[in-house]
C-alpha cells in the first residue's frame, strides 16, 4: 500500500500565506509544493486550503485551484470537487485516460472517502450510521435538506474526541451527495462548527467554554480557535490504474486538534459509558 502524507498544511489560512492570499483575496500563485500531498505523470493530489474554489464558480469573481494547476501544469482535468469552505484531499488528472479512469472510481464508489470535522455538542454513541435521503431545498437555492423524496444518502461516524461543548468526529462518505456530512450533522442534532448554513454559523471561542476568559496583553481582541468551517478531507483510498493501492492523508488541521487539546484543560468532560472501554 502506497501511503503519502502531507506535513506542511494545517487546515487553516496559513497556507494561503505561499499561495499570495490575504483575508480571502487571492493573488498570483506562489508555493504550490506545500500544497502537494502525491504527484505522478497521471495525477496530482492537493490538500486544498479553506476558502478556494475547487473549480470556477459561475460568477467566475475570484481564482480557482483548477486555474492555479493550469498554470502550472498546463492541461488538467477535475475528477472530483470540495466545497469552498471545506478543507483537504482533492484530485485533479494529468490525462484523458487518467480522468476517465478515476471519475469512474468515484462514481461507481470504489474510492473510501474518509472527513474529520468538529461538531456542536457530543454524539450520544461512540459509533454512528446515518442513512437519511438528501435533496434540494424547496424555499431555499443552493442549500440542501433531509427529505423522503431524496436521494439515498449514507455516512458513517465514530467519534476520535469527545467533548460536552465541541467533538472531532471522523467520518465516512458511502454515498457523494451535495454537503452530505453537513446535512447528516445536523440531521442527528451536532451541526459542524462555523456552519453557517446548516450550524450556528459562529466561530468557536474559547471564552465560550472557558471560566474567567481573560485576553492577553497583546490582544485587543479574541482570536477565533476556528473561523472556518470545520470540516476536511482527511483520506482517500483506491486502487490505481497499475494495481498499485493508494492511500493518501492530509493531516487533521491543527486547529481542530489545538481545540481539543484546550477542552481538556477547561472543560474536562466524562462520556457516556459507550465511550468507556470493556
Amino acid at each position: 500500500m502506497r501511503k503519502e502524507e502531507s506535513s506542511d498544511f494545517n487546515g487553516s489560512n496559513a497556507p494561503f500565506r505561499g499561495l499570495g492570499v490575504n483575508n480571502g483575496a487571492i493573488a498570483p500563485f506562489r508555493g504550490l509544493g506545500v500544497l502537494v500531498v502525491f504527484e505522478n505523470d497521471d495525477f496530482v493530489a492537493i490538500n486544498k486550503p479553506s476558502g478556494l474554489l475547487t473549480i470556477p464558480d459561475r460568477m467566475q469573481t475570484e481564482k480557482s485551484l483548477k486555474e492555479f494547476l493550469k498554470e502550472k501544469y498546463g492541461e488538467i482535468f477535475t475528477v472530483h470537487r470540495l466545497d469552498k469552505d471545506t478543507s483537504g484531499l482533492v484530485i485533479f488528472a494529468k490525462n484523458e485516460t487518467t480522468h476517465k479512469y478515476l471519475s469512474m472510481l468515484f462514481e461507481e464508489r470504489k474510492v473510501e472517502k474518509y472527513y474529520v470535522g468538529i461538531v456542536l455538542g457530543s454524539p450520544a454513541n461512540k459509533t454512528g450510521s446515518i442513512e437519511a435521503p438528501i435533496g434540494e431545498h424547496p424555499l431555499h437555492k443552493g442549500k440542501m435538506n433531509v427529505h423522503r423524496n431524496g436521494k439515498p444518502s449514507h455516512t458513517t461516524y465514530e467519534v476520535m474526541e469527545a467533548n460536552k461543548h465541541f467533538s472531532m468526529l471522523s467520518f465516512q462518505l458511502h454515498t457523494g451527495r451535495t454537503h452530505q456530512i453537513r446535512v447528516h450533522s445536523k440531521e442527528i442534532g451536532h451541526p459542524l462548527a462555523c456552519d453557517e448554513m446548516y450550524g450556528d454559523g459562529k466561530p468557536v471561542l474559547l471564552s465560550s467554554v472557558k471560566k474567567k476568559f481573560k485576553l492577553s496583553k497583546h490582544d485587543y481582541e479574541e482570536r477565533p480557535m476556528i473561523n472556518r468551517l470545520a470540516l476536511h478531507s482527511y483520506k482517500l483510498i483506491f486502487d490505481a490504474a497499475d494495481g498499485t493501492k493508494m492511500e493518501l492523508t492530509a493531516e487533521v488541521p491543527k486547529e481542530f486538534r489545538a481545540l481539543m487539546v484546550q477542552l481538556k484543560k477547561v472543560a474536562p468532560y466524562n462520556p457516556p459509558s459507550e465511550f468507556l472501554p470493556e
